[in-house]
């Protein structure tokens, strides 16, 4: 699609939740060596993840960081017009887990509420959604949820994502704002590599039968049925590689903006090895990409909030920013965007 432009609508409150249980991929000897788990971690930056219990969700997860960014933030529920849900990992597959936590989280019945499905460029294209919502006249704000629990679907005995995926939700508040800032918006889609991230089986184009929920032993030693998560290393690296820096840069060009211009730019935390090649190709100083994945691991569509909340809270909170956000992963899909924080309340990390 074409570039997209706000004007006086921005971000006014970000929260994240993760579980409590930490997993130190050091500990995770058995289907790797010590050795190819250090390579691993060396190589993605994960030293450890978040792992939700099994009976914590996602939707559980998102209603944490709301409940402490409503709180903080003394803003009245019955100003929250719209609620957002997006994510990979819903309760169920019907109904939709926007209006359980419409429910749960004492929002007024006049509070439209919708999931958005999504993975790791999500939260990019979620935002958009919230901006173009909060830009209506009687649209007073947005409430954006994204959460994740990729952990529940991974093969434990998967050798390519055993080590990669965390848990974590988060909360972000949109509304209009005085003043004429300007946010960008560029969203992008490539549905012919649907195959190269994906859990084959268990949706209506391929439903669940007893050879779908069989394991199968591939050649590397991995063991996972058609219900886990599937993911092309190889073909993904090169798919972000190829689209997302030219996507940085042609958004930055049509905003008239230079690096010198943009305090951070925050992207999905997929692996080190990833973000640092964009920092030599988008030739900004790696200082001004924070990471989160050595602690968090990929999070999906959270990581962007994450990082935001557990690695640049208070410089965020301080004065007027402008900051590059960058979503890329399944679908394919890519999205970057760019936004500028002022009076933006970031809550403390929260765990569950």
């Amino acid at each position: 699609m074409g570039f997209v432009r706000f004007r006086g609508v921005g971000i006014t409150g970000i929260a994240a939740c993760v579980p409590r249980k930490v997993v130190r991929n050091v500990d995770c000897v058995g289907l790797l060596t010590p050795e190819e788990i250090q390579n691993m971690i060396r190589t993605t930056g994960i030293a450890e993840r978040r792992m939700a219990g099994q009976d914590v969700c996602s939707s559980d997860l998102c209603c944490e960081a709301a409940q402490k960014l409503l709180a903080e933030t003394g803003v009245p529920k019955d100003s929250i017009d719209l609620l957002l849900f997006l994510s990979q990992t819903p309760d169920y597959d019907q109904p939709a887990t926007a209006p359980i936590l419409q429910d749960r989280l004492g929002l007024p019945k006049s509070t439209g509420s919708f999931d958005l499905n999504l993975a790791c460029s999500g939260y990019v294209y979620g935002l958009c959604t919230a901006f173009s919502y909060a830009s209506l006249p009687d649209v007073r704000r947005v409430l954006l949820l994204a959460g994740e629990t990729f952990s529940k679907t991974v093969s434990p005995k998967d050798r390519a994502t055993c080590l990669l995926f965390g848990d974590a939700g988060s909360a972000t508040l949109i509304q209009r704002q005085e003043g004429n800032s300007l946010s960008y918006f560029s969203l992008n889609s490539d549905g012919s590599g649907e195959s190269v991230i994906r859990i084959p089986a268990g949706g209506y184009r391929n439903q669940a039968t007893a050879d779908t929920l069989r394991e199968t032993t591939y050649e590397d030693g991995s063991v996972r049925s058609d219900h886990h998560l599937f993911m092309d290393g190889i073909e993904v690296f090169n798919f972000t590689l190829r689209e997302v820096p030219a996507d940085v840069l042609k958004l930055l060009r049509f905003a008239s903006l230079t690096w010198e211009d943009v305090d951070y730019v925050v992207y999905h935390q997929a692996n080190k090895l990833i973000t640092d090649f964009f920092a030599k190709k988008l030739k900004h100083p790696k200082e001004k990409a924070p990471l989160s994945l050595h602690r968090f691991g990929n999070t999906g569509a959270v990581s962007i909030p994450l990082t935001m909340v557990s690695e640049i809270r208070e410089a965020l909170s301080f004065r007027r920013r402008k900051i590059v956000l960058c979503g890329f992963g399944a679908g394919l899909s890519w999205g970057t965007a760019v936004v500028e924080l002022s009076g933006c309340h970031l809550s403390d990390l929260v765990e569950l």
